[in-house]
C-alpha cells in the first residue's frame, strides 16, 4: 500500500578563499596518509603528487558507542541553539543541523588555535584528539538496510597545485567518508561551481540543483567542503488521502488560510505539557520519527521555542505515553531559498575567527596560503505530501455483549504554527528541524 511520504533534503557548502592573490603555489597537492585528529604540521613531510583524487573510504557499519553518543548529544545541543538563532526571523523554516554539524566538524579538522576552539565550543565537540568521532556519527546514519531512504554524503574540492596537509585530507576521507577532488578555481571558477552543484544535485535526488549561485566561487576560492543529506520515509501508520480535508490554519498574526489537513486516529506516543502538546509519529521501521511540538495558541510558538533545551526535549519526549489520538496534520512543503548564508547565525553562536581575515587559522588544511571562510551556504527542502492510495475493504458482523465505552481520544489538531523534527527515535539525534508558520500554502 502506498502511503503518506515525507521527503527531506539539505545541502551545505563551506567556501574558503585565499587572502593572498590567485597565483598558483609551487607545490602540488599532497597524497593522504593515515589520519591524526590534530597533528603538528611539518611542511617537510608533505608528499608530492599530481593530480590528486582521493576516494572516500568504504567503511563498515559504525556501532553506536559512548563516543558516538557524546558527539550526538553535542550535535543536538548545537541543533537547538542554531534553531533559536534562526527563529529570530519570521516565517517557515527547515534546516538539517545534523548536516551543518558534519560540515563544520570537517572544517574544524583543519582549524587551529582559537579558530578551532570556537568551532569546538559551538558544535559541542569533545576535547582532545577526537574530531574524527564526528565522522563516526555521520557514518552511523549513512549505512544500513532500512525500510526508508537516508543518505549522508560529504566531499571536498581543493585548488589544484596547492599542497594540502596529508593528515587533514586523510582524516576526512577515512572518518567522514568525504572524498577529495582537485578543482581549478583560479582558472575556471564557473566550471568548478557547476561541477560542485552537479555533485549536490546527484546526492539530493535532483531536488537541490543549484546550491552555489553565480559569483559564489571566485578565482580566490581555494577549497569547498560540502555535505548532503537525503531522507524519504513512509509513516508506520498511514494517513488515508480520502480523509484529507481543506481546513483553516490559524496564523500567529490572526489571519487564517485554508490548507489540506490530513487526518487519522490511532495509538501514538503523546505528551501534554504546560501550554503545548508533543506527538511522536514513527516512520516505517520505527527507528526514525517525526516529533511535532504544538503550542496551545496560534501565537505561542516563540515562547515554546525559547523553552526548548536538550534536557527539556528529552524529558518531554520521554514522558510521552501511548494513547488514542485523533491526529490532524497539514500537508506541507517548505523550500528554503537557494544560497542562504549561515555566516551570521554562526557568528551569533560564537564562530567568528574563521570569517575574519586577521584571525582565521585554518593552517591544518594547508600551509601554502592563509585561508578564510567566505561563505557557509545551505539549502533545504521538506515535503510531506500524498503519492496516491490503494483501497481495501472488509466487512464483519460480530455480536458481543455490551462493553464499556472506549476512552475519548486525545485531540491533536495542528491547525496553527508548530515545530517539527525528524530524529532518531532511539538515540534522539535530530536530523532535520523546522517550523511551519504559514500553513504551507503556495509552496
Amino acid at each position: 500500500m502506498r502511503s503518506r511520504r515525507s521527503a527531506t533534503l539539505l545541502a551545505v557548502a563551506i567556501v574558503l578563499s585565499s587572502l593572498g592573490g590567485c597565483g598558483r603555489p609551487a607545490r602540488p597537492p599532497a597524497a593522504a596518509t593515515p589520519p591524526v585528529a590534530e597533528p603538528p604540521r611539518d611542511d617537510a613531510t608533505a608528499v608530492v603528487a599530481t593530480p590528486v583524487t582521493i576516494a572516500p573510504a568504504v567503511r563498515p557499519p559504525v556501532a553506536w558507542t559512548e563516543a558516538v553518543g557524546e558527539v550526538a548529544s553535542g550535535a543536538d545541543r548545537f541543533a537547538l541553539e542554531l534553531h533559536r538563532t534562526l527563529a529570530q526571523a519570521a516565517g517557515d523554516l527547515v534546516v538539517s543541523p545534523f548536516s551543518m554539524h558534519a560540515a563544520l566538524a570537517m572544517t574544524a579538522c583543519g582549524a587551529r588555535g582559537e579558530s578551532l576552539g570556537q568551532l569546538r565550543a559551538a558544535l559541542h565537540l569533545p576535547e582532545g584528539d577526537r574530531l574524527g568521532d564526528a565522522g563516526d556519527l555521520a557514518t552511523f546514519y549513512a549505512a544500513g538496510d532500512r525500510p526508508y531512504e537516508l543518505a549522508v554524503a560529504g566531499a571536498l574540492w581543493g585548488q589544484d597545485g596547492l599542497a594540502w596537509e596529508p593528515a587533514f585530507v586523510g582524516l576526512l576521507a577515512d572518518r567522514f567518508s568525504a572524498g577529495f577532488q582537485e578543482a581549478s578555481f583560479d582558472d575556471d571558477p564557473e566550471g568548478a561551481r557547476e561541477r560542485i552543484n552537479a555533485w549536490v544535485s546527484e546526492h539530493t535526488g535532483a531536488r537541490i540543483p543549484g546550491l552555489l549561485g553565480p559569483g559564489t566561487i571566485t578565482p580566490l576560492t581555494r577549497i569547498v567542503l560540502t555535505s548532503a543529506v537525503y531522507f524519504k520515509g513512509r509513516w508506520a501508520e498511514q494517513f488515508d488521502p480520502a480523509r484529507t480535508t481543506m481546513e483553516p490554519f490559524h496564523r500567529a498574526d490572526g489571519t487564517d488560510v485554508v490548507v489540506p489537513l490530513m487526518q487519522r486516529q490511532g495509538e501514538e506516543r503523546h505528551f501534554a505539557g504546560d501550554g503545548f502538546q508533543l506527538l511522536r509519529l514513527p516512520y516505517l521501521g520505527r527507528d526514525l520519527e517525526m516529533l511535532v511540538l504544538l503550542p496551545a495558541t496560534a501565537d505561542g510558538l516563540p515562547a515554546l521555542e525559547a523553552r526548548l533545551t536538550p534536557e527539556a526535549l528529552a524529558a518531554w519526549a520521554g514522558a510521552a505515553e501511548e494513547v488514542e489520538v485523533r491526529i490532524h496534520l497539514p500537508r506541507f512543503r517548505i523550500q528554503a531559498a537557494s544560497g542562504t548564508s549561515m555566516n551570521d547565525p554562526l557568528r551569533t553562536l560564537g564562530v567568528t575567527d574563521i570569517f575574519n581575515p586577521g584571525a582565521s587559522d585554518l593552517s591544518g588544511m594547508t600551509a601554502a596560503e592563509k585561508l578564510v571562510v567566505s561563505a557557509v551556504i545551505h539549502q533545504a527542502f521538506v515535503d510531506v505530501n500524498e503519492e496516491g492510495t490503494e483501497a481495501a475493504a472488509a466487512t464483519a458482523v460480530i455480536a458481543n455483549l455490551p462493553g464499556p465505552p472506549p476512552p475519548r481520544p486525545v485531540e491533536f489538531r495542528a491547525d496553527r504554527p508548530f515545530l517539527f523534527m525528524i530524529r532518531d527515535a532511539v538515540h534522539g539525534t535530530i536530523l532535520f528541524m523546522g517550523r511551519l508558520t504559514s500553513g504551507g500554502v503556495g509552496t
